[in-house]
């Protein structure tokens, strides 16, 4: 914590925030400049007085995170980066939201240092950081200890976020805050914008939420109606909730903070022409006259400057904290070196030691299973080798399987690795992108296939953000059976492959499950999905076969000299053998790909994917899900069977039979196709040439 500056000082820090947002904005004639103007003054106290943070190593494990989840006013958090010493110089303000730069529109985590998650679409930066708290807390009960004269504390931060009424709006920070309430996460500080303005205009036409007591009911500790203008008052409230952090039982603390969006603008404060657009240039000027500025755009006055620079304290708050963990490292050699492997993302050399002899004893397995069964199985072995892992359900843990022997089911005051995170599927998935974002954990979740639809923008910021996050969707099609056309999967795994980022995973036995499994631990640049049955499949695969499973597709069975390729994924590959054994005995000889991962297939070399789908042989594909996906494979000429309507309540035997989805119309659509590539090439030949003739 650094000295309180003295009262004007303390303002034309602020003033340099407001007018860094002000200039960029007018200089991209685009964004958002009124959120960085009206909050200001709270940023200059935290980031100034309180932040723990070193703009020399912005991944210094102990750092306080900070999330700005009205990321619409990433002008603020630029501003705060480059005034602070990060490496963010002032030509990065200047080129704000052009191509390349390191100042995008909304803050991206990993183009911009010092930025800790990718912020925009609202009500996910709360649910980001709520996961970081909660990340921190779990990480602080496994490795913190006490000694009988010294606290080893090597985990002790607090997660900060900024937000404004439309996260507060967005249902998602209802789920998350809820839960944050319940878990206790004490050293969550979230500094509410209460500055009843949204784009269209006045909110208390939309939006008449008492925030201050919904806050309470979730078992926050609120401080309402603070002057989110007044240096002394945003002091006085920070001290409080951060006592909050040291209490035995505390809680997440909300400050609300009454605000004047665009505050300095005299003709356009507090009203919503401040929200999205530039000022004007005639109204800058009179902001900059109404602030008291000076400087030309884009220029800091030295004494401002020196004031914000925050490199000197950054490090040597790393340095205090080094110097902590080696005097833990001294007594705890063991914990230290887990802390530091687990904070680097790297994985046990146990782990790639141990996986062959685990793949081999599933591939024994000779019983027919339902693949969520089977990911059971794998997580059963493979989680002692991953003790990173942060395993959960959205209330459906019986149906789902996330759970595994000897998993520790987490609580509000103790530690665990398994999570019941109740019936909140988006609100998981975006805290699990907070609990990876704050390093030490591998974060899974699991809930039905058809529910992905409420966890899809988070999934889609995992992939935009390369976080190793899994998600564990069960029931993945029309398998499911009774339960109908709700809860039936039919365009969710074809419309899931269309993330770009997004490894979508449809195992079809045991084997090809553990190695999807595998593959997402091991993936270090973004999120898997594991797409997986209720109903119980045969095995199909053989150990033999792990390195080409690995390829997201292969041949899985082949008849000599083939006239055809039946290509299956999931419950269907099951289907496609029954056809290729049924077609042998008709002399029809057919080639088997089995694809669990059409996104794995596709990033191999081409002479890969052609030596498995030649391009010469007629190919049928079979899932039940929408047949267009396949089109990319079979062509206009091939066969897709698949179902392109919604589903209905009937065993799963009576719908595969109800939609066609049969080896028996496999083996139609394989004849036509042979039927017509012999026609075809009958027709090629020249005419003195007979078929058959020699």
């Amino acid at each position: 914590m650094t000295t309180t500056p003295n009262p004007e000082l303390a303002r034309q820090m602020a003033n340099a925030i407001r007018m860094l947002a002000v200039d960029a904005v007018e200089k991209a004639k685009s964004g958002h400049p009124g959120a960085p103007m009206g909050m200001a003054d709270i940023a200059e106290v935290l980031w100034n007085r309180h932040l723990k943070h070193n703009p020399g190593n912005p991944h210094w494990p102990d750092r306080d995170r900070f999330v700005l989840s009205n990321g619409h006013g990433s002008m603020l958090i630029y501003a705060l980066l480059h005034l602070t010493g990060y490496d963010l110089p002032m030509s990065e303000l200047k080129n704000f939201r052009q191509l390349h730069s390191k100042t995008a529109g909304h803050p991206e985590v990993g183009i911009t240092p010092g930025v800790e998650t990718t912020t925009g679409p609202l009500g996910q930066g709360i649910t980001n950081a709520v996961g970081m708290a909660l990340a921190e807390k779990l990480l602080a009960q496994e490795f913190n200890r006490e000694d009988e004269t010294v606290s080893h504390h090597i985990v002790d931060h607090f997660t900060y976020a900024f937000l404004g009424d439309g996260c507060m709006m967005e249902g998602i920070s209802h789920e998350a805050c809820a839960l944050a309430g319940t878990l206790r996460l004490s050293k969550l500080v979230a500094f509410y914008d209460d500055n009843g303005i949204s784009i269209d205009g006045h909110v208390e036409g939309w939006f008449t939420d008492d925030t201050p007591k919904r806050f309470d009911a979730y078992g926050w500790h609120v401080i309402p109606n603070v002057d989110g203008h007044n240096p002394a008052a945003i002091e006085a409230a920070l001290l409080e909730a951060k006592k909050q952090g040291v209490l035995p039982h505390g809680k997440p603390t909300l400050i609300c903070c009454k605000t004047v969006i665009g505050m300095g603008s005299p003709n356009k404060a507090g009203t919503h022409d401040v929200h999205g657009a530039a000022l004007g240039a005639a109204e800058v000027q009179a902001t900059r006259e109404q602030l008291g500025w000076t400087a030309p755009p884009f220029e800091i006055p030295a004494e401002i400057a020196s004031a914000w620079n925050a490199t000197e304290r950054g490090a040597a708050a790393e340095r205090a904290w080094r110097e902590r963990f080696e005097a833990y490292r001294a007594q705890y050699p063991l914990e230290a070196a887990e802390f530091e492997r687990r904070m680097a993302g790297d994985l046990l050399p146990a782990f790639a030691d141990k996986l062959p002899e685990v793949l081999e004893a599933i591939a024994a397995k000779t019983d027919a299973f339902a693949t969520r069964k089977s990911s059971q199985n794998a997580l059963d072995v493979l989680a002692p080798l991953v003790p990173e892992f942060f395993g959960g359900s959205a209330d459906l843990t019986g149906s789902n399987l996330t759970n595994f022997k000897g998993c520790v089911k987490a609580g509000r005051d103790a530690w665990g690795n398994h999570m019941s995170y109740g019936v909140r599927e988006f609100g998981m998935a975006a805290i699990m992108n907070g609990i990876a974002l704050h390093g030490g954990y591998i974060p899974y979740g699991g809930t039905f296939l058809t529910f992905s639809d409420y966890s899809r923008n988070a999934i889609r910021m995992a992939a935009l953000m390369k976080q190793r996050v899994i998600h564990v969707f069960t029931h993945d099609s029309i398998g499911l059976g009774e339960d109908g056309p709700t809860h039936q999967s039919v365009e969710h795994v074809p419309s899931l492959r269309l993330i770009p980022g997004l490894d979508v995973w449809r195992p079809a036995d045991g084997l090809e499950t553990a190695v999807a499994w595998a593959c997402a631990i091991e993936r270090r640049d973004g999120p898997s999905a594991l797409c997986l049955s209720r109903q119980n499949l045969p095995r199909l695969s053989d150990v033999s076969m792990v390195a080409k499973i690995r390829k997201g597709g292969y041949v899985l069975a082949e008849g000599k000299h083939p006239k055809a390729v039946i290509l299956a994924t999931g419950s269907e590959t099951s289907l496609a053998m029954e056809a290729h054994a049924a077609l042998a005995a008709e002399g029809i000889s057919t080639r088997v790909v089995s694809m669990p991962s059409s996104n794995v297939f596709d990033r191999q070399s081409e002479a890969y994917q052609d030596m498995v789908l030649p391009l010469a042989l007629p190919t049928v594909a079979v899932e039940a899900a929408h047949p267009d996906f396949w089109r990319k494979y079979v062509g206009r000429t091939g066969v897709v069977v698949g179902i392109a309507t919604f589903g209905e309540s009937a065993p799963a035997k009576d719908l595969y039979q109800h939609f066609g989805i049969t080896s028996a119309r496999v083996c139609d659509a394989v004849r036509t196709l042979v039927h017509r590539a012999a026609h075809r090439r009958e027709e090629a030949l020249p005419e003195h040439i007979v078929p058959g003739s020699h």
